[in-house]
């Protein structure tokens, strides 16, 4: 799906305001941003915390079978993920902190700390960040992750994500990663699209290390 706002818009702004990202989206080419269809906020937030710490195709395999606890629907209610018994849910691989995470983001939903996507869309982002760092397990990364990807939040840094410090270093010819501090100075330059320039720092590191290097 794409954004809720103009890819063009944002690439002519970033090329405006910052010639070193200007060589960077000249070489990667036009902007690909693109946001994920998932159906809650629940349910986004529950495979974030399925992925922590793991690679993709192990992470994924846990996840499909987590969810095939509760088939034939698609996906399990909060009531039915708290009423499921810790020895099932071990039996499909997550981890004791995982299900003591997911078990919260079940009762926090039922009690609206996690509101609807409706209301989600509603909230502006740092008000997001505090209702759903509330939740055991998650933290401001998944959150940003939540905001880019899936409300298609435009201004949107990630300061801690790995990836996007390296794409600085690659694109900017630094020798260290850049202090989350320092990237989010550095990042006042693209406001109001912060998104679409994390976007391409993703893209820097797939250019030097190939196509599993980015995010997004």
């Amino acid at each position: 799906m794409s954004p809720l706002f103009d890819l063009d818009d944002a690439v002519r702004a970033l090329r405006t305001g910052d010639p070193v990202l200007a060589r960077l989206i000249e070489r990667v080419g036009p902007c690909r941003f693109r946001t994920h269809k998932r159906a809650t906020p629940f349910a986004a937030l529950a495979q974030s915390i399925t992925y922590q710490q793991l690679n993709g195709k192990a992470a994924g395999t846990i996840f499909g079978r987590f969810r095939a606890l509760y088939r034939p629907k698609r996906f399990p209610t909060p009531d039915a993920l708290i009423e499921t018994p810790d020895t099932a849910l071990r039996a499909a691989g997550l981890s004791r902190s995982k299900i003591a995470a997911m078990k919260d983001l079940a009762a926090k939903t039922k009690d609206g700390t996690v509101p609807s996507l409706a209301r989600l869309r509603g909230m502006g982002d740092e008000e997001i960040v505090e209702r759903l760092t509330a939740v055991r397990g998650i933290g401001p990364w998944t959150v940003e992750m939540l905001l880019m990807f899936r409300l298609g939040r435009p201004d949107i840094l990630p300061v801690t994500d790995y990836g996007v410090r390296k794409g600085y270093s690659i694109a900017y010819r630094k020798r260290e990663l850049p202090s989350p501090d320092d990237l989010r100075k550095r990042g006042e330059r693209w406001r109001p699209y912060r998104s679409v320039a994390a976007w391409y720092l993703w893209r820097a590191v797939e250019l030097a290390e190939g196509p599993n290097g980015g995010r997004g």
